[in-house]
């Protein structure tokens, strides 16, 4: 439009000034000079070239765009699986891969959701499976009331009690929501007091367990509970999988301007396969009878103080968690 109007301009201007005719002193006079037509067919070029690059320009937006949309759309009505093929000017390829890492983070996103539910599913029903059998076995006659019996159904109930709360702990976690209540704390206590109460399971099973400490160490500002809860995952971890007369030891020492506590054992080690994915959810080994959740939710109380936490294997064979804590 506006070269359109620019044309327009210069031929109204060569008309007036262009075609005008002129009288001389000794009485001639120019015939008036024709129009420049040469403007014109320049304004008409510039036309045609702006309007055929206009019409190129939207082509090539066009597709890229609508294939943009429909790939929305599909993704609003739950399609996480769709991909686009990046295209167009600069800006709209990075806008089509940004798209593509968004709907791959929806489809793991809503994948891990659905394997979560499913394992939820599974841990919930074994103790409620064994509750009910028991139950009815008493109420039908097949077992006597007696303790044993009793005993063993309470020890289901306290087992399906500590799997609501790992649960409720992890959608804590997941929302953000984890509340703490910090204090002054000597870490070195924290780790003394964690291997004491463990140490009666690990007297009965034989192995020894021991708690050393490198001084001096910061105080730290941290809510004891949760990370006594964190030792408590790690120490019952390295417990159940270290053989009698073997040993796991406890190590804290400073770092970092913080403060480095060391669960050790020495039992079979991580699988070198699942060594990257120990802190997934209802990740264990095949032999285990945990949930699989206790060192998912010590990364996340560990995070949620602003420390960090890793596991590997030591090169005797077993297995070694470290978290840093800031100081």
């Amino acid at each position: 439009m506006f070269v359109a109007l620019l044309v327009l301009v210069f031929w109204g201007l060569g008309a007036v000034f262009g075609g005008a005719s002129r009288d001389y002193n000794d009485g001639s006079r120019d015939r008036a000079r024709p129009f420049p037509f040469a403007l014109v067919a320049v304004g008409g070029f510039v036309l045609v070239v702006g309007g055929i690059a206009t019409s190129l320009a939207y082509r090539r937006l066009s597709r890229p765009v609508g294939d943009l949309l429909g790939a929305a759309e599909r993704v609003a009505e739950g399609d996480y699986d769709v991909t686009v093929e990046p295209d167009g000017p600069r800006e709209l390829r990075l806008l089509m891969t940004t798209f593509n890492q968004m709907a791959g983070s929806l489809a793991t996103t809503d994948e891990q959701r659905r394997r979560f539910l499913a394992d939820v599913t599974h841990e919930l029903r074994t103790p409620l499976a064994v509750l009910h059998g028991g139950i009815e076995a008493q109420l039908d006659g097949i077992h006597p009331r007696d303790d044993p019996h009793l005993t063993s159904l309470l020890e289901e109930t306290q087992r399906l009690s500590r799997l609501v709360d790992d649960l409720h702990t992890l959608a804590l976690a997941e929302a953000g929501r984890i509340v703490l209540h910090p204090e002054r704390v000597d870490p070195a206590v924290l780790a003394e007091d964690a291997v004491a109460a463990h140490a009666p399971l690990a007297e009965r099973q034989g192995v020894e367990l021991s708690a050393s400490v490198d001084r001096p160490l910061p105080e730290v500002d941290l809510d004891s509970n949760r990370i006594r809860q964190v030792l408590d995952n790690l120490l019952s971890n390295a417990l159940r999988h270290t053989p009698s007369g073997q040993r796991v030891q406890v190590r804290v020492a400073a770092e970092d301007n913080g403060v480095r506590i060391t669960v050790t054992d020495s039992g079979p080690g991580f699988p070198p396969e699942k060594l990257a994915g120990v802190f997934d959810r209802f990740t264990r080994a095949a032999d285990s009878s945990g949930s699989g959740l206790g060192l998912s939710i010590a990364r996340d109380l560990v995070e949620a103080h602003g420390g960090t936490i890793s596991a590997s294997n030591t090169p005797a064979g077993g297995a070694a968690v470290n978290l840093w804590l800031p100081a």
